[in-house]
């Protein structure tokens, strides 16, 4: 028997079941479930580190989605942030690597 202890995908104790296993699981509550959300945002971000691949930005943008829901934003709302930071401090596109910054 292996034990996780981390949050899954809504479908993963289907998907378990039909792989012929029995998985234990449990509902959080909402204070359980934001701090495992942020534990889940760090994982998935350092499985994109270590791999580079685009699946793993698919499952951060997952996560990103629940957490917003978690704090009462649609995505909408999140993009209307970034949009405006966006056009306040630009994006990151220019590829702009600030070395230092020095006093007049």
């Amino acid at each position: 028997m292996k034990t996780y202890h981390k949050l899954v995908r809504d479908r993963i104790p289907e998907i378990i079941i039909q792989a012929g296993k029995q998985p234990e699981t449990r509902v959080l509550d909402d204070e359980e479930y934001s701090k495992m959300l942020r534990e889940k945002l760090m994982e998935e971000v350092q499985e994109y580190l270590t791999s580079g691949d685009v699946e793993e930005l698919a499952d951060i943008l997952e996560v990103m989605l629940s957490l917003s829901k978690l704090h009462g934003a649609t995505w909408a709302d999140v993009e209307t942030i970034a949009e405006r930071k966006r056009a306040e401090r630009g994006g990151f596109q220019e590829k702009i690597l600030l070395i230092q910054v020095r006093d007049k």
